[in-house]
């Protein structure tokens, strides 16, 4: 029996993984798995072998604070794959984490195949490390069209398979005016995968939604979040009164309130992707320490921090970020959409332009799964 370890580091990799996985074990029965994972994976029956909260690190300075929480890690991870022994390492997103992991993986069984799904962003900052990357990493899998070039000039095995969020999916029936109120418009926020990016978004989003509850009447407030984050966005709502609030957890359900809704608010990360699909007008937020973002600006060569904004080389979707992510730019953002149906449109016009690059003629999971097939 062949085996696969599969190495995320954050929900959001879980959830790509997860989508991989599940079609790979409908093509091949006869595989064992263990992984570093969530609940995606979990889903399928897969173990994984730590908490993934305790890989989930976010910025600079968390990583410099945790520097030897994090070695402990990559050393308990590694000791645990050479254990397992895979014939096959599938480490997903998440660099600083799974590439130091697949790196030393390969050092010591060199007979282990290492695949990596969602390239380092190296066209925003230092592209340098394909040169590295390409020493320990045997095939790598691209999201995004544009990522091709920046592999096939250090001659690295790369492979375009797009992005699972962007394939057409079969969803089930589900009444979710049983949950929520059918006469109110929805408005699903995305607060983030990581608690201290809930913790710092958490104030900014509250005191907004008091600035809409006295500007109009008729919205409610979808929090979208991980079941792991359910309580701590829940112990932020519960120190306000509001009436027009509420927590989804389960997946199936946040699919449904995402395609009901008729605004969205989300930290900067993949969800944009989803959020767009179902054609839903959007802003952008994202905010970190001072002297995090000090560093990131110095490095960073795009301008902007969405990707179908990098994509377009101009702001299809506004980006509120650092001293600009406050309450009153935000509700100034978001009622200028809801005011304008003519803005909506327009920018659901151009989302849609762009994503149609991205897509694969032949589903992402598929394309990805045989990828993985050829290495066994």
């Amino acid at each position: 029996m062949k085996k696969i370890f599969i190495l995320t580091g954050e929900p959001s990799g879980d959830r790509l993984a997860s989508k991989v996985i599940g079609e790979l074990k409908k093509q091949n029965s006869n595989l064992d798995f263990l992984s570093v994972g969530g609940e995606g994976l979990k889903s399928l029956g897969i173990k994984s072998v730590c908490n993934l909260k305790d890989v989930t690190y976010i910025g600079f300075t968390n990583v410099i604070l945790n520097i030897f929480k994090i070695k402990k890690k990559i050393d308990q991870t590694v000791e645990e794959i050479i254990k397992f022994n895979p014939d096959i390492l599938f480490s997903v997103d998440s660099p600083d984490f799974t590439l130091r992991v697949a790196e030393r993986v390969k050092k010591i069984n060199s007979k282990v195949k290492t695949i990596h799904y969602v390239a380092p962003q190296v066209w925003v900052w230092r592209e340098g490390r394909v040169k590295k990357i390409k020493k320990f990493i045997d095939h790598i899998l691209l999201l995004f069209n544009f990522e091709k070039p920046y592999f096939d000039k250090e001659n690295m095995s790369n492979e375009f398979v797009g992005h699972p969020l962007l394939d057409d999916s079969k969803e089930s029936a589900i009444d979710i005016n049983q949950i929520l109120d059918k006469n109110k418009a929805l408005i699903s926020i995305f607060p983030g995968s990581r608690s201290s990016e809930i913790n710092i978004l958490m104030p900014i989003l509250l005191e907004f939604i008091n600035l809409m509850n006295k500007n109009y009447e008729d919205f409610v407030f979808i929090f979208h979040a991980t079941k792991d984050h359910n309580k701590l966005i829940n112990s932020f709502i519960k120190t306000k009164d509001y009436k027009n609030c509420e927590i989804i957890s389960d997946d199936k359900i946040k699919a449904h309130t995402l395609k009901k809704s008729v605004f969205a608010i989300a930290k900067s990360g993949t969800v944009s992707l989803e959020i767009c699909k179902r054609k839903i007008p959007s802003i952008i937020l994202y905010k970190m320490n001072l002297l995090n973002y000090l560093i990131v600006k110095s490095l960073v060569k795009v301008k902007f921090a969405n990707i179908i904004n990098i994509a377009a080389g101009k702001e299809i979707i506004p980006e509120l970020l650092q001293s600009n992510c406050n309450p009153k730019d935000l509700f100034k953002q978001v009622s200028s959409f809801i005011d304008d149906p003519n803005k909506i449109k327009d920018q659901v016009n151009k989302t849609q332009s762009i994503l149609n690059q991205f897509k694969t003629s032949t589903p992402s999971v598929e394309l990805a799964s045989k990828a993985l097939s050829k290495f066994l």
